[in-house]
């Protein structure tokens, strides 16, 4: 019986002291990660007079980002710049756009609106069609 009573009463201590954690303050609020921004300044980016933009936000120790990267590249013409953004070398452009996740790739319009992104790796034939798509819109 001794031991019952030992027992109940550490069991109570134990949900005492739960209740007394649990009421000093609320878990932290769930952060989004991976946001996309809306809007870029052209002027932040070579060739801010083409029509469109092809940004891939990338970083060095990424696998993923070098065959982004690649594929992105071929995208360049008159009309349309290519730039990477890797995340060493332009840390300041990935903080301003609150890039935190890479690789990223968006294509915007003259006045910086971003038209489609990619989040991760993306095929030629999406990408490709993606640009396509933003042209004729």
């Amino acid at each position: 019986m001794a031991r019952l009573l030992v027992a109940l009463a550490i069991v109570a201590v134990a949900v005492a002291v739960a209740m007394v954690v649990r009421r000093r303050g609320p878990d932290a609020p769930t952060q989004r990660r991976g946001s996309v921004p809306a809007q870029l300044d052209r002027n932040d980016f070579p060739r801010p007079e083409s029509a469109w933009l092809v940004a891939v936000f990338t970083s060095a120790t990424c696998d993923t980002c070098a065959d982004v990267a690649a594929k992105v590249a071929v995208l360049a013409s008159d009309d349309v710049a290519v730039t990477e953004v890797e995340y060493g070398a332009s840390r300041s452009v990935h903080d301003r756009y609150r890039i935190d996740a890479v690789p990223l790739t968006v294509i915007a319009d003259a006045a910086g609106v971003v038209r489609r992104h990619f989040l991760g790796p993306v095929t030629a034939t999406d990408l490709w069609a993606a640009v396509a798509a933003a042209r004729e819109g």
